[in-house]
């Protein structure tokens, strides 16, 4: 699936869900919503808060894929696999060290004067 088709699909998904959801909320719970005294239906109310969360998605979603994000993405994996065959390799050692450091904990000794 290409990636405009798919940020389609989202933004699609996007409306259809907060139609439905704000909707049924809306009529739940009998809010009115007003701008400048007139009274806002609730296809409008919601669309408005549907466009909104659509331009922030789309405003995310460009930070997600710019340079600066894909490098940021890409420096984190590369420490994320560095520690994985850290703890890969040497886990025995680890294991160990962690068995003694239990085992000899600094217990108070009781000194008599």
């Amino acid at each position: 699936m290409s990636f405009f088709k798919s940020l389609m699909l989202a933004i699609l998904a996007t409306f259809f869900l907060t139609y439905v959801f704000g909707t049924s909320f809306l009529q739940l719970l009998d809010i009115n919503i007003t701008m400048d005294g007139e009274l806002l239906e609730p296809v409008q109310a919601i669309s408005v808060s549907a466009l909104v969360m659509v331009v922030l998605i789309v405003v995310a979603l460009g930070i997600v894929l710019s340079v600066f994000g894909g490098l940021i993405f890409i420096v984190a994996m590369v420490l994320g696999t560095i520690a994985m065959v850290a703890i890969g390799v040497f886990w025995p050692v680890i294991l160990v060290a962690l068995a003694i450091w239990l085992v000899s904990s600094d217990s108070p000794k009781k000194r008599y004067a």
